[in-house]
């Protein structure tokens, strides 16, 4: 028994065949609502293995075989950790085929007593995933040029993850500045209240993504992690970019800055701050970003909505809930989302990242905001689930502090990607339902 799943992508052979032999091409590949987590990506798809742990302290390991591959053509992997392998066989050849100079035929074949139907939505996800991520790194390196080596902060984050694996797969070099030791390659330790001298020297391009979560109870303590794990540490480490001739530097940002509440409003990069705690934050984060413009470097703020992804996030929380029947409404769900999905979140910071035509803040949403009570419908669809239990404004409230529930979890902000439409940004996934199956493997 087993499947067979076969697509063409617009990419020539060789091309295709490369993305699949990088570093970040597990991450890529991996569907989101399965319970995986790559502990050692393959160094070879000749002889090299892969590692992933999955629930109850177990290992997937996925040995490549070598009497199998076929450079630019085939390489195979079969399961080959125990107790696994005892209970379950696996074997998983990938072929690649010419279809002509620009495209290439993609055909996974698994030779596994799994049965189909729990297997053809993973498959559906990979071969959309890799067209996909194909079609971006098309575009950016029309706009860059030759390769980039990228400095990330926060690279082990939901957005961090994502982007590196975009980046590596694409040719782009990643140095991941970590804030405890560098033990492994490609790691530099970097401390955020005195980044050392040297520290981006060969670095084209820097992502701060780095900073404490906004999720949480609005207490004094709280207020103050959120505010000094961004502020001070963007400054520094702007001018180290700046000392370091960096061209570009991109800092997360977030749609805070609008402030808790506009009603109605489309709000677009040049509608002005709102107020409260964190657009104040917003506000000073991004000049601290923004002091490296006066260097010469371009420096983007990416004001990121509600990111769409069952390993993070407002999804990963609402999820369980909903796959139960236990979902519903916040209050009137009157409230506006302005969201995105992982994979365009990526997208934007590369964008941001290769186009020169982007500086100062940029929205990072989706084109097509929604209210929470349609949000709440969507989601249930998507999972086949009634959503029958509204929330009353006072749990958020109880769980989060009146400033907190305020801010975060009954914010209203219809914002609008204006910077990116200028540009012609296309997003991969521009309404909520196509969005969330596709992350959802529904």
């Amino acid at each position: 028994m087993g499947i067979r799943y076969s697509s063409v992508v617009d990419a020539p052979l060789r091309q295709v065949f490369d993305w699949h032999a990088r570093p970040g091409a597990a991450v890529r590949l991996t569907p989101p609502w399965q319970p995986l987590t790559i502990v050692r990506e393959a160094a070879s798809l000749r002889d090299g293995h892969a590692e992933f742990a999955l629930p109850a302290g177990l290992r997937w390991v996925a040995e490549h075989r070598p009497q199998d591959y076929r450079e630019s053509a085939a390489f195979v992997d079969e399961l080959d950790s125990f107790p696994l392998r005892s209970v379950l066989h696996w074997r998983h050849r990938h072929e690649f085929a010419l279809v002509d100079e620009d495209r290439t035929r993609v055909t996974d074949t698994v030779d596994t007593p799994v049965p189909e139907r729990i297997l053809r939505p993973m498959f559906t996800y990979r071969h959309r995933q890799l067209a996909e991520d194909l079609a971006a790194q098309e575009w950016a390196a029309e706009l860059c040029g030759e390769p980039m080596t990228v400095a990330v902060t926060g690279s082990g984050g939901l957005v961090g993850t994502a982007l590196t694996a975009l980046l590596t797969t694409g040719g782009h070099r990643v140095v991941r500045l970590v804030r405890g030791p560098a033990d492994r390659a490609g790691e530099r330790s970097w401390d955020p209240k005195a980044p050392a001298p040297g520290l981006l020297d060969g670095i084209d391009a820097v992502v701060h993504l780095a900073g404490a979560s906004i999720a949480g109870r609005f207490s004094p303590g709280h207020k103050r992690a959120v505010w000094g794990s961004r502020v001070g540490p963007t400054r520094l480490l702007a001018k180290a970019a700046a000392d370091a001739g960096v061209r570009v530097f991109v800092s997360a940002s977030a749609i805070g800055f609008y402030g808790a509440d506009r009603g109605d409003e489309l709000l677009d990069e040049d509608s002005a701050r709102g107020t409260g705690f964190l657009s104040d934050v917003v506000t000073d984060w991004e000049a601290a970003a923004g002091s490296a413009a006066e260097d010469g470097v371009r420096v983007v703020c990416v004001r990121t909505g509600v990111v769409q992804s069952p390993r993070g996030g407002a999804l990963r929380v609402q999820r369980p809930l909903f796959s139960a029947g236990l979902g519903g409404r916040i209050g009137d769900g009157r409230q506006w989302l302005s969201w995105i999905g992982i994979d365009d979140t990526a997208d934007v910071y590369l964008r941001a990242l290769v186009d020169e035509r982007l500086s100062g803040p940029v929205n990072a949403v989706a084109p097509t905001p929604v209210r929470n009570r349609e949000y709440t419908r969507i989601l249930a669809g998507v999972l086949s689930r009634p959503a029958l239990f509204p929330v009353p404004e006072v749990g958020p409230r109880l769980l989060l502090g009146q400033e907190g529930a305020r801010e975060v979890a009954l914010a209203s902000q219809r914002v609008e990607p204006a910077k990116l439409a200028a540009v012609g940004h296309s997003f991969r996934h521009p309404d909520l339902e196509t969005a969330l199956r596709h992350v959802l493997g529904r």
